[in-house]
This record gives C-alpha cells, structure tokens and sequence, in this order.
C-alpha cells in the first residue's frame, strides 16, 4: 500500500527535495565518504591478507574429494591460514605492519565510496525526474526505478568511479604485496619466482626496488614512481579488469534496493500504510533498522561476490608488480592461474575476503544509511526553522 502523501499541487518533485548541502547527491556522497573511511580502517589488516592471498602463486589449494563446496570455495584451513598470516605480516613489519598501505585503502575507498553515491544518486535522480516530467506529475507520486533502473544507474556510477580511481588501487596492491624494507610480502612463506634475467635487466627500476627500501611508501611518492617508470599505463594497469568488476557493484546495489524496498513496504504496511514526507526517504522508503540494514546488504554482498569475485584475483595478480613477468596480459593471467593452480586458485583469498567484505559492507552500509537520514532531518529541521522565521516576520 502506497504511503500517504500531500495534494499533487504541492508534491515537489523529485529533484527538489531536502538536502543538507546543495544538492541530494552530495548529501549521499559525503554519507559515503563517512562510510567508506570508517569501514576501511576497522578492515584494512584483513584486507591486507585478502590482497596477498590472492597473488600468492606458490600454494595450490588442496581439495580432497569428500571437502564440501563451500570449503572448495574457500580454500580449506581458513582459521589457520589467516592467523598464520596475519603472523608472518606482524613478524615482518610488527603491529604497524597489519596497516600496510592504509593511507591509499582510506583514500581510495572513501574516494570511491564517496564518488559512487554522488553519481548513483544523480543518476537516478535523473532517471526519476524524467519518469515524474513523463507522467506530468499529476498523480503526486515519487517514481520508483525498476530492477533494470537500479542495475543500469549502479553500472554507469561504478564505471565512472572505476576510471577516477583506478590509479590508487594500483597503488594499494603494490603497498599491500611489498613489505617497507623493499621485500616482497606474500600469504606463503615460498619466495615469488624471480623474473628471467634478460627481463629484470631490462627493467632499469628493478636493481634499484631490491636494494633500497620500497618506493611504494606514501599514496604520493607511490603514484610519482609508477608515473616515472611506467607512465599512464602503469597508473591505469587493470582498468579494464576495475571495469568489469564494475558488475560486482551494479548486482549489489540492484539486490541492496529490492530488499530494502521490500522491507521499507513492510514496515509501511505495519504503520497502516502511511508516513510523514518527513519520515519518507529516497523512492518513498522509509528508515529501517540498523539490523534490517545490515541483513540485507550482508545478503546483496553474497550474492555479488559470488557471482564475480574471480575477476580480482585476477586484477590482483595482474597489477602486482612482482609477479608482472609472469602474467603480462590478463588473458595470460587466466590462462596460467588456471593451467598451474587449477580452478580453485581463482577463488584464492575468498574466505579472508568474506571475513573482510561481509562485516565491512554492513558496516559501510550501516554508517551510510544513518549519515543519510541524519544529514536529511537536520535539513527537514532548518527549513521548518526558515520557515518558522518567515512566517514570524510576516
């Protein structure tokens, strides 16, 4: 049942409704920003593990034929392979370690987290206006977007994101797969295979990377070295592989807004069908629960990540650059991670990635949502407070 709402003379239209800063999509972007900072820094360590189980190339999972499809997907001793590594990491740089390349993932998540909302939100402003302007705007109702709208809306904001920021996650996989000292991190204790010689002599940065500390220390001296030595291309290494992933994102926010709209018409129904504008969020949704929230991106990650987490073990190996002799192309990637590791080996890192994406995605969602709604009712508050001025000076 529809939420109540005023006469269409005075509905606003889409585009015209409260917001703390100039416009919704900031509004939803620095929601974004907030959510992405504080989900990363509870996550990085994990994060960490998740990035160097993932170009380990030394270790074949072994699946015996009674292991079930989840510890297939998973990848076996999840508990012992994480402590194990979370213990090589701190015996190799100490507790400071397990915030390797912090400063790129905080940037780059709250920078990605921060622009995808921005343009996801305007997106489907756009998309809502259009339909409102379509129907002339008679009936007083907001319009809500379909699956398809939402799928389409989270594949154009994540492709634009992918671009921004691609340079940054180039940056937090080399920081992640190198320890400060110069050396090469990984999951495993196996050494990397080096490069053929005739490769590595012709890799003028390669002498230099081994013998002093690693180049890739700041988010800024980072960027200034790829840039140096590999040009554009080095910064702009996996956007194609960033562009797919891109399916990821659209999955998990079609599935995040069916659900919550599912919950939201629930939770209307409770109510008797009706609701204030001031308690009626984007496409006429209603705040839910941290709890509802957390359910239900913890199950749109899921189903996500199941469908495409492949493609970031192969971006992960493709943009690390000690292992860039090995898998000079992505088809390469594939096609040896597959020849020498076998199918399981693009499932690598899942069970730290699960332990990591799960909690960090509630979390991330979870800030969002209550960012959101508290940045709208503070706008909701000063226009009754302009509004109560006015009438006064009347």
């Amino acid at each position: 049942m529809a939420a109540s709402s005023p006469s269409s003379s005075s509905r606003p239209s889409p585009s015209s409704r409260s917001s703390f800063f100039p416009t919704p999509a900031i509004d939803h972007s620095v929601a974004g920003i907030t959510a992405g900072a504080v989900a990363t820094v509870c996550m990085n360590p994990l994060d960490l593990i998740k990035t160097q189980f993932q170009v380990d190339t030394t270790s074949r999972a072994k699946l015996s034929a009674r292991s079930g499809w989840a510890t297939k997907m998973l990848g076996g001793q999840v508990a012992k392979d994480m402590v194990g590594a979370l213990r090589r990491i701190v015996q190799q740089g100490g507790w400071t370690g397990l915030y390797r390349g912090l400063s790129p993932n905080v940037v780059g998540n709250s920078a990605s987290w921060g622009l995808y909302f921005l343009w996801y939100t305007m997106i489907k402003e756009r998309m809502a206006a259009r339909a409102y302007e379509a129907s002339g705007g008679d009936d007083g109702e907001i319009k809500k977007l379909s699956a398809g709208q939402h799928l389409l809306a989270a594949s154009e904001s994540g492709a634009i994101t992918a671009l921004m920021t691609n340079p940054i996650w180039v940056v937090k996989t080399r920081m992640f797969t190198t320890t400060r000292a110069g050396g090469t991190a990984a999951a495993s204790n196996t050494p990397i295979p080096p490069a053929p010689s005739i490769q590595v002599a012709s890799s003028p940065s390669s002498a230099a990377a081994a013998s002093d500390a690693s180049p890739y220390r700041t988010l800024r001296s980072s960027l200034v070295h790829i840039y140096r030595n590999e040009g554009f291309r080095g910064l702009y290494k996996g956007t194609g592989l960033a562009l797919f992933g891109v399916s990821n994102g659209a999955i998990q926010f079609m599935a995040y807004e069916q659900l919550k709209r599912h919950r939201s018409n629930v939770a209307l129904k409770k109510r008797g069908g009706t609701a204030s504008a001031a308690d009626l969020g984007a496409e006429g949704q209603v705040k839910l629960s941290n709890v509802e929230y957390t359910i239900i991106s913890g199950l749109a990650k899921l189903v996500a990540i199941g469908l495409t987490y492949p493609y970031q073990v192969v971006r992960s190996r493709y943009q690390n650059h000690a292992t860039a002799h090995l898998y000079p192309t992505v088809t390469r990637c594939i096609q040896l991670t597959y020849r020498n590791e076998g199918l399981s080996a693009f499932y690598k890192g899942m069970s730290a990635n699960l332990v990591r994406i799960l909690p960090a995605t509630c979390v991330t969602f979870v800030v969002y949502e209550n960012v959101s709604w508290t940045l709208k009712r503070a706008a909701d508050s000063r226009r009754r407070a302009e509004a109560g001025e006015a009438t006064d000076q009347h």
